[in-house]
């Protein structure tokens, strides 16, 4: 049997975890303040006069509102210089400025009127002319700003916000840190519960509720866990089969910490791994490895998804996106967004900067058999690449002297 994988039970391993989360912090108004200073010095060097930031994880990092997007429009129209001005529909006034952590007018609508001339009026009273639109808003609501005020010129605030998101604050770091934490002592804790015949959705709840007992209060952020051939399917198939003795485990979940995401996964095989499992398993970890030497300060993005396919093409795998093989980028950037920029994906050129945090997981598929994906997350620094978790140490004992 691998080392650590199974041998216990859910009740006794929810009993030994512990709360994580005693001195994680949130983010402080006073870096509240500091994103909105960089995203208008941004602005001016973009030529924009404002952006316009709708409701989710934009409106969050650069004001400090938590509010889901929805039909109705709710967000902020930032200027290059001065205070956001805030929209809402007039009955959610209350309810938004108890979220309001970044000072600024707002302003309503009523259920009849429209939101998209209120916020043309608003930028024609600003004299604003060129306005990048947060490029999570939904069409109709881009739409319907573009139809309100055909003066303006409006185009996306890429620029402005990931110019400001991709680099990570020490702050930003640290909870990042701990979410991950949390979530690699729950997979510590899943490989433990496993036994014969066992299902995901019960492995799911287990997770599930191992998050909630280390300090995430929703629970996982989202959970895939799959078994056998299954394991092949990278986000998972439509009837996963229940465990058998000899299967590749693929468990990939994550958690929140005050609003900022970890994502970990983890195979292994429940039983003795076979030649093949040894050799993919392996295979997946130098190129893991050679994914994080390559990703030095300076170099493009896209280098670092070269990097892992060369290890793969030397062994014989595919160089691009044939099966077996790895069938997607290596890495994506994280933080409020599971997937955010930038991303280790061939061409990229964006060059990597200290801050910057991405996913490494060149995952190796072989269909009909198994999958198997290490996914660790680092985050640059002036020195070079810093891992958040250590990968897995090794097929034998992968959570190492556990």
């Amino acid at each position: 049997m691998t080392h650590g994988i199974g041998g216990s039970d859910a009740a006794t391993e929810l009993a030994r975890l512990q709360d994580m989360t005693a001195g994680a912090t949130p983010i402080a108004d006073a870096e509240f303040a500091a994103r909105l200073t960089r995203a208008q010095a941004l602005m001016r060097a973009n030529g924009l006069d404002a952006i316009y930031l709708n409701a989710g994880t934009n409106l969050y990092y650069f004001t400090g509102t938590r509010w889901s997007a929805s039909e109705r429009l709710v967000g902020a129209l930032v200027p290059a210089s001065g205070d956001p001005i805030y929209v809402a529909p007039a009955f959610e006034l209350g309810t938004l400025q108890g979220f309001l952590r970044v000072p600024g007018e707002v302003h309503c609508w009523e259920e009849h009127e429209s939101p998209y001339q209120l916020c043309a009026r608003l930028l024609a009273d600003t004299g604003v002319r060129e306005v990048g639109v947060d490029e999570s808003a939904p069409f109709f609501l881009a739409d319907g700003l573009q139809q309100a005020a055909p003066n303006c010129r409006f185009r996306s605030a890429t620029p402005v916000t990931a110019g400001c998101r991709m680099h990570k604050s020490p702050a930003e770091l640290a909870l990042m840190q701990r979410a991950k934490d949390m979530t690699l002592e729950v997979h510590r804790a899943t490989a433990r519960i496993l036994r014969p015949g066992i299902s995901t959705g019960e492995v799911s709840a287990f997770i599930d509720a191992a998050h909630r007992k280390v300090g995430a209060p929703a629970g996982s952020y989202f959970c895939i866990v799959l078994f056998g051939a299954d394991s092949a399917f990278p986000h998972g198939v439509a009837r996963p089969k229940t465990l058998d003795e000899g299967d590749m485990v693929l468990i990939d979940t994550g958690c929140q910490l005050h609003s900022y995401i970890s994502d970990i996964t983890r195979s292994y095989v429940f039983g003795e791994p076979t030649p093949q499992q040894r050799e993919i398993w392996n295979l997946e970890q130098a190129a893991q490895q050679a994914a994080f030497a390559a990703a030095q300060i300076g170099a493009p993005c896209g280098s670092v998804d070269d990097a892992a396919r060369a290890v793969l093409a030397a062994a014989g795998l595919s160089p691009d996106y044939d099966l077996p093989g790895l069938p997607h980028r290596t890495g994506h950037g994280i933080g409020l967004d599971i997937h955010e920029w930038p991303y280790l994906v061939r061409g990229n050129s964006t060059p990597l900067a200290a801050g910057m945090c991405f996913s490494n997981e060149p995952m190796i598929c072989v269909p009909g058999a198994f999958g198997v994906r290490h996914e660790d997350h680092f985050y640059m620094t002036a020195a070079g690449p810093r891992w958040f978790t250590q990968p897995a140490h090794s097929v034998d004992a992968p959570f190492g002297a556990d």
